[in-house]
């Protein structure tokens, strides 16, 4: 599990075919990388990866099939800048929301709208997405946990703090990127619960 509290930015240092999926470089940059171990989980733009290999300054991850389908990680440029957030500890504050780093879908960057000193960022995302997306509830976008401001039909806004901004990827990221969202893990459940309630659909 992950918080959306981004805690370094790295860079996409390499990418490695693998007979039909990658294997990714990923250059650590300002993430605390203190004591890593085989095996630990990393969010990288969102995405849970598991580390299979480590140096001082970096780490290799593979990304299946099924993870290139549905997030961007297939799509980044060498040298991209990523959001990277160690997985939570028992003992850790949990400043953002519970996130898993189980992408549910892209979204797409539609505007960047100053707003006193922060920005207001709208994000367009499909039906099956915003029927989770609340306002005033939270969403993870590449990896960082949102409070949503509004929400319709087409998508979402949030409201970036100058900090958020200066210390994630965002400071790299423009209207028309396409960007990882994970939708909160308690409208999922509320969901299954409902529909479990409800029983089978009539004959």
């Amino acid at each position: 599990m992950f918080t959306g509290i981004v805690t370094g930015v790295g860079r996409l240092a390499g990418r490695m075919p693998r007979d039909g999926d990658l294997r990714l470089e990923i250059a650590t940059g300002s993430l605390p990388f203190e004591a890593p171990q085989l095996g630990e989980s990393i969010a990288v733009n969102g995405v849970c990866l598991t580390v299979i290999a480590f140096d001082a300054e970096r780490f290799h991850a593979d990304a299946s099939t099924e993870t290139l389908a549905l997030t961007t990680l297939g799509a980044l440029a060498d040298g991209a800048p990523v959001n990277l957030e160690r997985a939570l500890r028992a003992d850790d504050r949990l400043g953002g929301h519970l996130v898993s780093g189980h992408v549910d879908g892209l979204g797409r960057v539609e505007a960047i709208v100053p707003d006193a000193r922060a920005q207001r960022w709208r994000f367009s995302a499909a039906p099956a997405l915003l029927r989770y997306v609340a306002k005033k509830g939270s969403i993870c976008v590449d990896g960082v946990s949102l409070t949503v401001n509004a929400v319709d039909a087409d998508g979402f806004e949030v409201a970036l703090i100058p900090h958020t901004v200066a210390h994630t990827a965002f400071a790299a990221t423009g209207v028309g990127d396409a960007v990882n969202l994970e939708v909160d893990l308690v409208a999922r459940y509320v969901e299954r619960l409902l529909a479990d309630r409800a029983g089978p659909p009539a004959a």
